[in-house]
């Protein structure tokens, strides 16, 4: 995770808090426009999904918040920013590991074990798309993490996404990982085009084996 990234993103909002707060002539920010207070919940709900998710306690806290009876829409926002304040002090000190990070871990741990059990069964093709498939996912997760684009614009409103090699490229001009990672994950990409397409002679099962474990370790070493 980019801590600095959100740690920005989250003074930004405790700003515009106080500076919003300062406008108000109540604690409760009881004279201030629904329209801006609910902008600025909005905007803080937003970045705590992008960051931890929506299974996080801080999202789960904001929640919890939100649907207090009897409160109104200011000091539903001051629970909104306690929370920010203790997602940017964990951020601050290290202490997060976000929670879509162990869901991914998790999930793309399940597939990797999918993969293993397809090639140990003799079903190398159907291994080596699973295992590049679960790649493919990785990679764009990585890009979500360290702000690169997935989407290009085709122009009159029409959106295509990035293929795998382009977001591999763009990631090592972030400087997401190395170079060396870069040629490893192209070949990987290989493997998986020419299972996805039936080029099945193209590449052995030697190869898949040693796939699995490259992008098992690829994953563990870059977290997304």
């Amino acid at each position: 995770m980019n801590n600095d990234y959100f740690i920005k993103q989250a003074q930004e909002i405790i700003t515009e808090y106080n500076l919003t707060k300062s406008k108000a002539k109540y604690l409760d920010l009881s004279d201030l426009s629904e329209e801006l207070l609910t902008r600025l919940i909005t905007k803080s709900k937003s970045f705590v999904v992008r960051v931890v998710g929506e299974k996080s306690e801080y999202y789960k806290d904001i929640i919890s918040a939100l649907t207090q009876k009897n409160l109104g829409l200011g000091t539903n926002l001051s629970h909104v920013i306690g929370s920010i304040i203790a997602l940017k002090e964990d951020l601050e000190n290290d202490y997060l590991k976000s929670y879509s990070e162990l869901l991914h871990s998790e999930i793309f741990s399940d597939y990797i074990e999918i993969s293993r059990h397809l090639l140990e069964n003799g079903y190398k093709d159907s291994s080596a798309v699973i295992i590049g498939s679960t790649l493919e996912s990785h990679l764009r997760k990585l890009c979500l993490k360290h702000n690169v684009e997935i989407e290009l614009d085709k122009g009159n409103g029409k959106i295509s996404y990035k293929n795998s090699e382009r977001m591999n490229t763009d990631l090592t001009k972030e400087e997401a990982y190395s170079l060396a990672n870069q040629k490893q994950i192209t070949a990987w990409l290989a493997i998986r085009n020419n299972s996805a397409h039936g080029k099945y002679d193209e590449y052995t099962e030697s190869e898949v084996k040693l796939m699995i474990m490259g992008v098992e370790n690829f994953i563990l070493s870059n977290p997304a």
